[in-house]
C-alpha cells in the first residue's frame, strides 16, 4: 500500500459511518478526538504500520497509561478497518488485569452524603436530586434525559443506547421527590432536568457543577465526577445482591467482564485482606 495520507474526507466519512452504526455521540466524540491528535502527530506524513508503531511508543513515552494508550488505537484501528487498510493495524498493548483500583478516586458513601450536604446548602436542589438519581439507579450522566415527569408516573424508564433497550425501575421514594421538585419548577412534561432556557444539560455542566462542590464538601475533586456515582451504585448494588449478572444488565453491560471492573476492591480493602491471610509472623 504506497501514498497512504489521511485527509479530512476520509474522517468526514468514518463519522457518517459511525453515526449510522449509532454509536453514542461521546464515543463518537472520543474517536474523532483520538483519530485528530495522530493527524496532527503525523503532519501529513504517510500512514504506515511502521508509523502508527511509533506513535504507539510516543504515547507510551509521554506517560500516558497503557489503558489509555489502548483506547486510542482501538479508534485508529478502527478507522483504518473501516478504510480498509488493515495492514497499518497495531496490536494493543497488554495491560494485566488489575487487582485493585486507586484509592485516590473511590468515593465512598460517606463522601457522596457530604456531596448531596453541599448541594443542599448551597441551595442547588436540581443537582442534589441528579446526584441521587445517578446514585440510586445506576444510569449513565447520558442517560438522565430519560428521567421524565411521565417516567416518574410509571415508576420505570426505557434507555436507549448503542441499538439496545433496558427497562430501568425508579425508587418510589426518588420518584415522589422529583414529582414534588417538578410540581415547584412547574415542569408538567419531558425531562425533569434542564436548563432555564428548557434544554437538555450536557455532560459538562453537570461534572462542572459538581466539581463547585467538593471545596465545601471537602471532597478530593479526582473523586468528584458522574461516573463514580454509577461506580457506587454499582458496588452497593452487589455488596446487597451479590448477582453480578444482574447487575450488569442494569447498568446496561454487554459482557459481565465489563461489570467486574466496577467492583475492584480498593487498594486499602486488599491490603487489609493481605492482613488477614497471617503469613507475617
Amino acid at each position: 500500500m504506497d501514498n497512504i495520507v489521511l485527509t479530512l474526507s476520509h474522517i468526514t466519512e468514518y463519522t457518517h459511518f459511525l453515526k449510522e452504526e449509532e454509536r453514542a455521540a461521546a464515543t463518537v466524540e472520543k474517536y474523532l478526538r483520538d483519530i485528530r491528535a495522530f493527524v496532527l502527530w503525523m503532519d501529513g506524513g504517510q500512514v504506515t504500520k511502521e508509523a502508527v508503531i511509533r506513535w504507539k511508543s510516543h504515547l507510551l513515552e509521554s506517560g500516558q497509561a497503557p489503558v489509555t494508550v489502548n483506547t486510542k488505537l482501538s479508534a485508529i484501528n478502527g478507522l483504518f478497518r473501516y478504510l480498509g487498510w488493515n495492514d497499518c493495524r497495531v496490536k494493543f498493548l497488554k495491560v494485566q488485569r488489575r487487582v485493585f483500583r486507586d484509592t485516590s478516586q473511590e468515593l465512598t458513601r460517606e463522601e457522596y452524603n457530604r456531596l448531596l450536604n453541599a448541594a443542599r446548602n448551597q441551595r442547588m436542589e436540581w443537582l442534589e436530586l441528579l446526584m441521587e438519581t445517578i446514585c440510586a439507579t445506576g444510569i449513565r450522566v447520558s442517560e438522565v434525559k430519560y428521567i421524565t415527569i411521565e417516567a416518574l408516573k410509571a415508576g420505570r424508564t426505557d434507555i436507549s443506547l448503542k441499538g439496545k433497550i433496558r427497562t430501568i425501575l425508579l425508587p418510589d421514594k426518588l420518584c415522589r421527590k422529583l414529582i414534588k421538585y417538578a410540581k415547584k419548577e412547574k415542569i408538567a412534561s419531558g425531562a425533569i432536568y434542564r436548563t432555564g432556557k428548557g434544554d437538555s444539560l450536557s455532560r459538562y455542566q453537570i461534572w462542572k457543577a459538581m466539581k463547585m462542590l467538593c471545596v465545601k464538601a471537602k471532597v478530593k475533586t479526582s473523586k468528584v465526577f458522574p461516573h463514580n456515582l454509577r461506580h457506587l451504585f454499582a458496588a452497593t448494588f452487589y455488596r446487597v445482591t451479590r448477582d453480578i449478572v444482574k447487575l450488569a444488565d442494569v447498568l446496561g453491560h454487554s459482557s459481565v467482564e465489563t461489570t467486574r471492573i466496577y467492583l475492584i476492591a480498593t487498594g486499602m480493602e486488599h491490603l487489609k485482606q493481605l492482613e488477614r491471610m497471617g503469613l507475617v509472623s
